[in-house]
């Protein structure tokens, strides 16, 4: 009698991701990604300053999204090629599902901002690695329109609210194996008392 092949570990988990925008339906379901977004808020969080902020855009509200990126871009630099133009608007019309990573930034706070800033970081890993974790696929994406006030009206950011840039989330369309990942001993050193050298800087 054989055995049962043995359920990955959540380190194997880890160390399977790579992002992918080769993405189709389905995407996270409301109760699915309520979860994978619960990951999100489990970063540091230096100061309870809870700058995390997840907007997620879905079904026929893909277009209308669309449309409000195409004029935040139009905003940003009026002679924006046509051909960018119709690039973005397919994209986020197109992606299952997208998620704007909002940071609720306090710059008047004792907490520096670099570090409310990584946090957010930390929360969008954390739900990329969720996203992998129930199956599903992500890829993150910055922005060059997000400042523009028609954008930030639009998506409804308020003071000193900004964007981190977006996930865009679904299935994989094919199995994701990424690119060779470089020798981890190029970027570690064990400190002994003198200064470090990392195999990657020679």
């Amino acid at each position: 009698m054989t055995s049962a092949p043995s359920a990955p570990s959540a380190l194997d988990v880890l160390l399977s991701r790579a992002s992918t925008d080769h993405l189709v339906a389905p995407a996270p379901d409301k109760a699915q990604i309520a979860r994978i977004l619960s990951a999100g808020i489990r970063a540091p969080d230096h100061g309870k300053i809870r700058p995390w902020r997840y907007v997620v855009i879905k079904g026929k509200h893909r277009a209308a999204f669309a449309e409000l990126v195409v004029r935040a871009m139009i905003a940003a630099d009026p002679e924006v090629p046509e051909k960018k133009i119709q690039k973005r608007r397919e994209r986020f019309s197109e992606m299952p599902m997208i998620i704007a990573l909002v940071m609720a930034l306090r710059p008047e706070g004792k907490i520096p901002l670099d570090e409310q800033k990584l946090s957010v970081g930390a929360g969008a890993m954390n739900v990329l690695n969720a996203l992998h974790a129930e199956g599903f696929g992500g890829f993150w994406v910055s922005s060059d329109f997000a400042g523009e006030e028609v954008f930030r009206a639009g998506l409804g950011l308020e003071g000193a609210q900004t964007l981190a840039g977006f996930l865009f989330v679904g299935t994989p369309e094919k199995p994701v194996t990424g690119s060779k990942r470089p020798d981890i001993e190029d970027y570690m050193a064990i400190w002994k008392g003198e200064p470090v050298a990392f195999g990657a800087d020679r």
